[in-house]
């Protein structure tokens, strides 16, 4: 019938076609204006109220009985929802009263204007004003904030209660507060509409509200009074509650109304139904609307997010503080269980598109459930987010992994958004990015500036194989004198066994130095992962100038080193920190050659400097770096040098940076370069992080 006046166009509610059809439905219909002015009335309406369509065209609706409803005005939520249902009483033409169940709606136009109100009614019979108030709840629950409640589970107690009621005792529900948690704890949600779910889910969305208490949902300020109203309806299951009900909230007034269902449900189902006014000037629409906004933006944040209902964790937490309970961590580490438990009650209650995808789901339905699945290839990840839940933390970040639903592991950054007081703890928050390929990105980078860094060792393992050749060759030679003055002593006739072993010692020392120097050179050579330990960066320039030393004095350069005692360990590489330190001197050595001045002289220096990091400084006496190059030494494939590649400085400050130290280069006043370089001490305050040049 509705589709019938969906047709007309305004004002044609009386063309011949329509009124014809309209004048065959056996229910009445009605056609008014915003006033109330009738301006269609089918022959079902002659027949139930007795008055004919020529006499009620152009009078009011209120002729026959006002849009009142049990002395309420419901127009206003007739306009504002754009559908009302419940049972009215109208005067008939002899002035009988006439009970009729009706539904009206609201039409309007593609703007949203106003057309008409379109009512549809039959005759409710003669009922009791019992009966008529139990149909007319049940008619407006589709309106209201709905609940069906199993209440068997709370038989026994609502049994005991009835017992107390038979024994002459007066019980006040205010008064036992044991009471009413059990019998909501124990009253179980059958069902709800849309509107209970926006108005007492939060966000734990109707799948979630299904199987659980009641108690569980329901405004702890009318705790008591629902529980008096489901125990009144547990002991005569004809009788229908209805009470004002205290709510801060989205309604004004509300009322809610409790009744036991009719056959065929199970005897113990309990209807529940909650309607007032909206307590402010936002229309339900309005809200609906902002919440649909919030779920949109929700759905299309270009991140996988996940919405969690926290709040027994929060509670377990509550009672963990209330015993005593202050080192989460040390007390979860004995207590497991408590995680496992964790993971099965902490439910999530909705999810975005991308957390979907990110898992290889189906559709949301398959990530709507207990938190489980999101710690299974993190290991203590979800000890780690239980502490920092109890200790009040807003957030807590980690690099982790995540196993998908199709068994692939990914990479995510996860990401955590607690509440805080006074927010809901239903409010928690989880956001994971996907950052397989950032990951990879930078696994290739470290692969490359690895290579770079090898290459940069071989090339100056090349500038150095002079000095490196001499180096070895020293033990070498040291070998064979001292085998041949053995061979020599062995020959003679009074052979001296006590000179022989002091020649084979020697023998063996420089053997073992020549192996030390072959050791330290492969260890140059070959190509590693980065490997940081705690070392001591006095040894690391100290083994940097054995390679060198004899490029040193080759030149007639006066080195003088000037360790600083008690350095403190700084974590690093060994031999990248070495390949630094061996550039920093080659450059000077290579300057002071290339300069041609009267003094050459290399300083290097280790101390700490102002903060608190190990400082290691390369001073020369060449000719300096010009002025204009002096904010380029560092760049890529720049040299000074006519045979240099341009890598050897760069890759010095790729591993300092590395390091989380800094490394500059100037030039000194009285002439000559200064390169030094610093490597933070760990646990140090305020470490440099990053590069710089001075």
């Amino acid at each position: 019938m509705s589709n019938l006046f969906q047709r007309a166009a305004p004002g044609d509610h009386g063309s011949p076609h329509v009124t014809e059809l309209a004048d065959l439905a056996s229910e009445s219909v009605i056609v008014s204006d915003e006033q109330g002015v009738i301006r269609y009335w089918n022959a079902a309406s002659e027949v139930l109220y007795g008055w004919p369509a020529m006499a009620m065209l152009g009078r009011r609706v209120q002729t026959i009985g006002s849009l009142a409803h049990i002395g309420t005005d419901h127009f206003d939520a007739l306009l504002r929802e754009g559908r009302w249902e419940g049972v009215v009483r109208r005067r008939g033409l002899t002035g009988t009263d006439i009970v009729a169940a009706v539904r009206q709606i609201v039409r309007r136009d593609a703007t949203g204007a106003f057309l008409d109100i379109v009512e549809f009614g039959q005759n409710a019979g003669s009922l009791s004003q019992a009966a008529y108030l139990r149909m007319d709840a049940e008619l407006q629950s589709s309106l209201a904030a709905s609940w069906e409640l199993d209440t068997s589970p709370a038989r026994p107690l609502l049994d005991a209660i009835a017992e107390h009621r038979r024994g002459g005792n007066t019980i006040d529900l205010h008064r036992h507060p044991d009471w009413v948690d059990g019998l909501l704890t124990a009253t179980r949600i059958l069902a709800v509409n849309n509107r209970a779910v926006r108005m007492f889910g939060a966000h734990a969305g109707y799948e979630q509200m299904i199987g659980q208490p009641i108690a569980a949902f329901w405004p702890a300020e009318s705790r008591s009074l629902l529980a008096a109203m489901l125990e009144s309806v547990a002991s005569d299951r004809t009788r229908l509650e209805t009470r004002k009900m205290v709510l801060s909230g989205a309604l004004r007034n509300p009322v809610v109304k409790a009744w036991h269902s009719a056959e065929p449900s199970p005897p113990d189902t309990v209807f529940v139904t909650i309607n007032g006014a909206t307590s402010d000037e936002r229309t339900t629409w309005e809200l609906q609307a902002s919440e649909d906004r919030y779920r949109r933006l929700i759905q299309y944040l270009p991140t996988a997010l996940w919405q969690v209902d926290s709040r027994r964790a929060g509670e377990a937490f509550d009672e963990l503080k209330a015993n005593g309970v202050r080192d989460i961590a040390g007390h979860l580490a004995r207590n497991p269980d408590l995680v496992e438990h964790a993971k099965d009650v902490v439910r999530v209650t909705d999810v975005n598109r991308d957390a979907v995808s990110l898992f290889r789901g189906s559709n949301a339905a398959d990530l709507i459930k207990p938190v489980r699945y999101i710690f299974a290839a993190a290991p203590g990840l979800a000890e780690r987010v239980m502490v920092a839940h109890f200790e009040g933390r807003r957030n807590l970040i980690e690099e982790t992994r995540i196993r998908a639903f199709d068994g692939s592991i990914i990479d995510v950054l996860f990401t955590v958004t607690y509440p805080v007081p006074p927010e809901h703890l239903d409010n928690t928050f989880i956001t994971m990015q996907d950052i397989s390929e950032r990951l990879n990105a930078e696994q290739q980078l470290r692969k490359l500036q690895s290579d770079f860094s090898h290459a940069g060792r071989i090339a100056t393992l090349g500038e150095l194989a002079t000095s490196i050749a001499h180096e070895i060759n020293q033990p070498l030679a040291a070998i064979v004198t001292n085998g041949e003055t053995s061979l020599r002593w062995l020959a003679r006739a009074d052979q001296n066994t006590e000179k022989v072993a002091q020649l084979t010692s020697r023998i063996v020392s420089n053997a073992r130095r020549a192996s030390d120097i072959i050791h330290r050179i492969r260890g140059m050579a070959a190509k590693h992962e980065p490997e940081k330990r705690l070392i001591d960066l006095n040894e690391v320039a100290e083994e940097a100038l054995l390679f060198i030393r004899h490029d040193i004095d080759s030149k007639s350069i006066v080195l003088s080193a000037n360790f600083g005692a008690d350095l403190p360990r700084v974590l690093g590489d060994r031999i990248q920190l070495q390949q630094v330190i061996i550039n920093l001197l080659v450059n000077s050595v290579q300057a002071i050659a290339q300069s041609g001045g009267p003094t050459r002289r290399i300083d290097i220096e280790t101390s700490i400097d102002g903060n608190g990091a190990v400082a290691l400084s390369v001073i020369d006496d060449g000719p300096g770096i010009p002025t204009a190059d002096l904010a380029r030494v560092f760049d890529s494939f720049f040299s000074t040098k006519d045979a240099g590649l341009g890598i050897g400085l760069t890759i010095c400050q790729s591993i300092i940076t590395a390091h989380g130290g800094r490394i500059a280069g100037t030039n000194r006043p009285s002439g000559g370069a200064h390169f030094h370089f610093t490597v933070p001490v760990p646990g140090m305050t305020g470490a440099d992080t990053g590069s710089a040049r001075s």
